[in-house]
């Protein structure tokens, strides 16, 4: 069973690269992509229990990723997010943790390993829709 994604991302470079490299290398679907943080929130409230993870960029082109992690901090229990970033500081990476992401990973030299994380047994599926 497929992870149900959702993708927050403003690139539309980078999402029309990673969208079709997570259903090849981390068996996720992407069923929902934002824009901004704004838009984020709203697709993430709206599919309820039904996604398992949110990949999100922490500058977007209206808000911030912090501001969606702030926001899903209370989720269910199945559902992850991951960061997914060109600014992997370590004062990012504290405040996302922080929120409430489950992991963060450098866009420019880690998307191996957010691939690989992505098909951990322990990263749980749910059913979708």
């Amino acid at each position: 069973m497929s992870l149900q994604t959702v993708l927050i991302e403003d690139s539309n470079t980078i999402r029309e690269a990673l969208i079709p490299a997570l259903a090849d290398l981390a068996d996720a679907e992407v069923v929902a992509v934002a824009e901004t943080a704004s838009e984020a929130v709203a697709v993430l409230e709206k599919l309820g229990n039904t996604w398992d993870l949110a990949v999100v960029d922490l500058f977007l082109r209206e808000g911030s990723g912090l501001t969606v992690l702030r926001t899903c901090k209370e989720r269910a229990s199945h559902q992850r997010m991951v960061v997914l970033t060109n600014y992997p500081t370590d004062e990012m990476r504290r405040r996302s943790l922080e929120l409430g992401a489950d992991a963060l990973f450098d866009k420019s030299n880690e998307l191996d390993q957010f691939f690989k994380w992505c098909l951990r047994s322990d990263v749980p599926r749910s059913a979708g829709k």
